[in-house]
């Protein structure tokens, strides 16, 4: 029996990556399409296909509207700059393409992508599914557990990198995968713009959540600390409190896991050819469409769309 393995691709994070990777080549179309981030996520996306040989494939994308994060602190993310237009063309291509090798793309209107790869993969998990979520985002270590692994793709000659449960607990310094969020709610997170708790840092954090267990439990005996760091924990409890919701991945997103529709099958020559042409990938085209391909060629085209 076919062993259940599911991927669960963190859209834009994967764009991001691939777009710095590839910003200094400049590679562009006859027509002055910079393709580079596209050609970096095909790529990584074609390696993980030979390499790991998943059943199962999700691709999730954050939604264009604000999230309920937003919601509850409106400066959440406020100072990421502008996403650059290379960047919308190429996420406009990328689901194309996708689409031609029928992998199902997922978004939901106020949530972001991270919620739903820890939505799917906690649905995945109680079906007996092994899940790995590929992406670059830290705060995705709360959803680790026994059949859940973080993916973490290889870049300059270097292998990829795979984080079990036990792995995260030990560069965490915590004994369950959930209390990242409480070491987040301590020590902010600056790439979110989540404020934590002022003058902790990484180390005070881990310690704290070492001795009082959780974020709550902390802030219940805080009468147990001394001098400014008893301070700042009481002065700054409510701040905390909404840095752990913050930094907390909702896991009961209203999405399905829908196995028929994100069951991987292989490209689809008739959808992926023409778009590989007019981004002028002729190497990837030859190495994806030619007679020495190792990856199954869709005959009739099958649509695997969410």
């Amino acid at each position: 029996m076919l062993h259940k393995k599911l991927f669960l691709l963190d859209g834009l994070s994967l764009i991001y990556r691939a777009h710095f990777a590839f910003d200094k080549a400049a590679i562009t179309t006859a027509h002055g399409v910079k393709t580079g981030a596209i050609l970096g996520f095909v790529q990584t996306l074609v390696a993980v296909l030979q390499k790991e040989v998943p059943t199962h494939l999700v691709v999730a994308f954050d939604s264009k509207e604000k999230n309920f994060r937003h919601a509850l602190f409106p400066a959440y993310k406020s100072h990421r700059q502008t996403q650059p237009e290379d960047i919308s063309i190429a996420i406009s291509y990328i689901k194309n393409i996708l689409d031609a090798f029928g992998i199902a793309v997922v978004e939901c209107i106020g949530y972001e992508a991270d919620d739903l790869l820890g939505t799917l993969a906690k649905k995945a998990a109680s079906i007996g599914f092994t899940s790995y979520i590929m992406s670059t985002d830290k705060d995705l270590a709360q959803i680790v557990q026994d059949n859940i692994y973080l993916y973490k793709p290889g870049s300059n000659g270097q292998k990829e990198i795979v984080l079990g449960k036990k792995e995260i607990l030990a560069q965490w310094h915590i004994t369950r995968p959930e209390q990242v969020c409480d070491i987040l709610a301590l020590q902010g997170d600056a790439s979110d713009f989540i404020p934590g708790i002022p003058s902790i840092g990484k180390k005070t954090a881990q310690k704290l959540i070492q001795t009082f267990d959780n974020l709550e439990n902390l802030l219940k005996n805080s009468h147990q600390l001394t001098g400014k760091l008893k301070e700042k924990v009481i002065q700054y409890a409510s701040q905390g409190i909404l840095s752990k919701q913050l930094a907390t991945i909702c896991t009961d997103v209203p999405i399905t896991l829908d196995l028929e529709k994100c069951s991987y099958h292989g490209p689809n020559r008739e959808k992926l050819e023409p778009l590989l042409t007019t981004l002028e990938f002729r190497q990837l085209k030859k190495r994806l469409l030619g007679l020495t391909t190792d990856l199954p060629i869709q005959k009739p085209p099958v649509n695997h769309l969410l």
